[in-house]
């Protein structure tokens, strides 16, 4: 068995990236598509894109939950503390756990929805609904729990987001560089004349 990588490789930093974007991007339209006195017609349109943009997420990030699995793990950067190293894995792994389980509550409103409206993801296919009894009230339930698991993942992005920056900017170390392929420089020896 291999020990653990140096460094993140191209695959893990591009799924990175990719479902930072999406994150983002549906929260963005969550809020959008939810506010009041909308279009009926542009907020069909705009549920659309977010089931879309939503189910090419929940790909993305099963693929990524799965890589991560097999891949060789990740040296953690120098000069982290225990602490910092446990809870920086934590918050790892309940990212990659929440970018799959928001998507699947959004797929199970969708689901379990009495209207049975179709998914017409990207307008090329329609995606099928999960087996799964429809009611009101059901839907009530999963649009409530797709909603907390967004709020909660958006506070923990932007915890995450916080604490990279902080890692670059006053920590000056090698935290956000790995995730941007980059190593940092190690740090020059000052020459005595």
């Amino acid at each position: 068995m291999r020990g653990p990588a140096d460094r993140y490789d191209t695959f893990t930093i591009i799924l990175h990236w990719l479902i930072a974007v999406l994150i983002l991007g549906l929260l963005a339209l969550g809020f959008a598509m939810t506010r009041p006195g909308i279009d009926p017609v542009l907020q069909f349109s705009l549920f659309q894109w977010h089931k879309s943009f939503g189910m090419l997420a929940l790909v993305l990030a099963s693929v990524r939950l799965l890589y991560s699995l097999v891949r060789p793990s990740v040296s953690s950067s120098a000069g982290l503390s225990y602490l910092e190293r446990r809870f920086a894995k934590a918050v790892h792994l309940l990212l990659a756990t929440l970018a799959v389980l928001v998507p699947l509550a959004g797929w199970m409103v969708a689901s379990v929805s009495p209207l049975e409206i179709p998914t017409f993801a990207f307008n090329l296919v329609v995606v099928p609904h999960l087996p799964v009894p429809k009611s009101d009230a059901a839907e009530s339930w999963w649009t409530e729990a797709h909603a907390l698991l967004a709020y909660f993942t958006l506070a923990l992005v932007l915890l995450h987001s916080a604490a990279a920056l902080h890692h670059h900017y006053r920590r000056r170390d090698d935290v956000l560089l790995r995730m941007l392929g980059r190593r940092s420089d190690p740090p020059k020896a000052s020459v005595k004349e």
